[in-house]
């Protein structure tokens, strides 16, 4: 794999593991040729030609991402999805579902970081009534609701190492055990991954399988920062605008030149999740028709950028876990304790942020 195999099988394997792979190897060269041959299409072209309801933007970098995606989509190759913490990686995976040979299949998303150890298999592959205590009926799991589909497994870096290792022979083989059941089954799913961490330090690290990364990332996309495309967010408030004046049913609302400019100068650690609720919250504050600057600043930290540096404890001060309860407990305070928000505002999702509540003993 590290000298550019595109896939490897292991022993024993079937006829039909061999034939998946060999169309997805021709699926994905002959995708490549396509790419070398021609320039990337602009964002009009790629409308006009494949199903990227749902993605904004026209930022050359994005526009690189969707040609990639919608290439491989045909294929079933593995595709791993990265990026920072609402950046958008879920949005592309649908993408990538929307334009392939399984769109009239389930698309099935599973957050891996909510999922504790020792329900992974029963989550996963699903259970027979009595497999455990309290398991009064069966259950499919979700391997199973995905089959002739597609699923996505967010978060998979935060998958602990003895459940990397079972999910592992499933996407090896494309076999699984129910809890609870000898028989085994098979699969038909394509798998798309996610995660905002760094893999390959943390497999040097031994925090995650190298044979399962190889297995994973076959197709790496991955998603730029907002603050890497800046003229897409006036795009992007205004989508968001539109959708909450319809949601909170104040139509006709509309964003003032001085505050696109206000935002586009925002670095949005929290990237399009956050812009997402400012704009949100700009709305339901705004009094007018027009959303101003002073709507926005006032509700989204205005000058907490600026001096972010200077707010930082003194080097040796505080330990990163020390640093990391405060800002949580700082979150919940802002927040008045709604624990959406405080997780929308650090780009940790409710069940990431529920673990950490649990490790520094932060009662919500």
């Amino acid at each position: 794999m590290q000298a550019g195999a595109s896939d490897f099988i292991t022993k024993p394997w079937t006829n039909q593991q061999i034939v998946q792979s060999v169309r997805t190897s021709l699926g994905l060269a002959a995708a490549g040729q396509i790419g070398k041959q021609s320039e990337p299409p602009s964002r009009d072209d790629l409308n006009g030609r494949y199903d990227l309801d749902g993605i904004v933007g026209r930022d050359p970098g994005l526009l690189r991402i969707l040609e990639l995606a919608t290439r491989v989509a045909p294929t079933d190759a593995s595709v791993l999805v990265t990026g920072e913490s609402g950046t958008g990686k879920e949005a592309i995976a649908e993408a990538i579902h929307r334009n392939s040979e399984r769109r009239s299949g389930p698309f099935v998303k599973v957050n891996l970081g909510g999922i504790s150890a020792s329900l992974f298999e029963s989550e996963m592959f699903g259970h027979t009534k009595g497999a455990f205590t309290d398991a009064h009926q069966s259950r499919r799991g979700r391997f199973e609701v995905a089959n002739g589909g597609t699923i996505l497994l967010d978060e998979i870096g935060d998958l602990d190492t003895s459940s990397q290792v079972k999910l592992l022979r499933v996407l090896q083989d494309r076999t699984y055990e129910v809890l609870g059941s000898s028989q085994p089954r098979t699969v038909d799913v394509r798998v798309i991954s996610a995660t905002n961490r760094n893999l390959t330090e943390m497999v040097a690290l031994g925090q995650f399988r190298e044979d399962l990364l190889y297995r994973i990332n076959l197709i790496t996309v991955h998603v730029p920062a907002l603050r890497e495309r800046p003229d897409d967010i006036p795009a992007l408030a205004g989508h968001f605008l539109e959708l909450a004046s319809k949601a909170y049913g104040k139509v006709g609302m509309s964003i003032e030149a001085a505050a696109f400019r206000w935002l586009r100068g925002r670095p949005w650690p929290g990237n399009i999740r956050e812009l997402k609720n400012v704009v949100e919250r700009a709305l339901l504050v705004a009094r007018g028709d027009v959303v101003t600057v002073a709507d926005f600043a006032e509700h989204a930290g205005a000058g907490a950028a600026a001096g972010r540096s200077h707010a930082l404890p003194d080097v040796g001060s505080m330990t990163i876990d020390e640093i990391e309860r405060a800002m949580i407990i700082k979150s919940l305070r802002h927040h008045d304790g709604n624990v959406s928000r405080v997780a929308d505002s650090l780009g940790l999702s409710r069940a990431a942020l529920y673990r950490r509540f649990e490790k520094y003993e932060i009662e919500p």
